[in-house]
């Protein structure tokens, strides 16, 4: 049965990209959710599409998204957790690095995660116990073994007056690996981990849908997950700390120090 779902997420995820593509080169608006948080009618746009669909097809699930908060039944065993545009700042500029993120819980774990980047035409997905594929592809995590020769990502949180800005673990990592980068979308960024192309990635002040479905691709793509300040991963912890397994304990070395 899940084989079938995730069909159907992936299908969701390649419209939702499509509604982005669209706005992307139209003319969009752009609010501020706050001083430098964004949202545009893109994000509205794909939301809504999601929405609708995932109600169409399953009306006794429960729905958590970025912009309209939980819908339908609070106690359905499975929840939706959708981010309709990761990546708003980087659409806003019309650069080519956001994505869809879609993941199905079943009594709080996930279960089904698919990431589509509709620039680039990827589709990251995976299913519990069954593995990560990108584009129907089996993908697998690097084996990339220190620090040292590692290349990372992060990212930075919209308020930079917060006491964890992740400034000091930034300047500490990237002089002790191949580099830390920092693209703007933590669900294609944990998709990147998954397949190899970076070796690990950590972010502090996330929401359940920036990581729900990455999170998965990676865990079933054979990497490691935990929390940073806390040894085990928390979707609503609001923190992540993502790898290769081979770095995952220097890594967190690192954050900690």
């Amino acid at each position: 049965m899940n084989q079938l779902i995730l069909e159907q997420v992936k299908d969701l995820a390649f419209t939702a990209g499509k509604i982005l593509r669209e706005h992307l080169h139209d003319d969009f608006s752009i609010e501020y959710k706050g001083e430098i948080d964004l949202i545009t009618d893109a994000d509205r746009a794909s939301e809504d599409f999601l929405i609708r669909a995932i109600t169409t097809l399953y009306p006794q699930h429960a729905i958590l998204t970025e912009e309209g908060g939980k819908l339908g039944d609070p106690g359905s065993e499975f929840l939706w957790v959708i981010d309709p545009l990761d990546g708003t700042t980087n659409f806003a500029h019309r650069l080519p690095y956001f994505s869809v993120s879609i993941a199905l819980l079943k009594n709080t774990e996930p279960v089904i995660g698919v990431v589509y980047n509709p620039i680039a035409d990827e589709m990251f997905a995976a299913e519990y116990g069954c593995g990560a594929w990108l584009n129907d592809h089996p993908i697998r995590v690097s084996k990339t073994a220190n620090l040292k020769t590692s290349l990372l990502c992060t990212g930075f949180p919209y308020d930079m007056q917060l006491k964890q800005n992740n400034i000091a673990n930034y300047a500490r990592l990237v002089v002790q690996t191949q580099g830390v980068l920092r693209l703007g979308s933590a669900a294609l960024d944990l998709c990147y981990v998954a397949c190899g192309r970076f070796d690990g990635f950590w972010e502090f002040h996330l929401k359940p849908w920036d990581m729900a479905a990455g999170a998965l691709v990676v865990a079933e793509a054979g990497g490691t997950l935990s929390g940073i300040t806390k040894p085990q991963f928390d979707l609503h912890a609001g923190e992540i700390a993502a790898s290769n397994g081979l770095i995952h304990q220097a890594l967190l070395n690192e954050l900690n120090a």
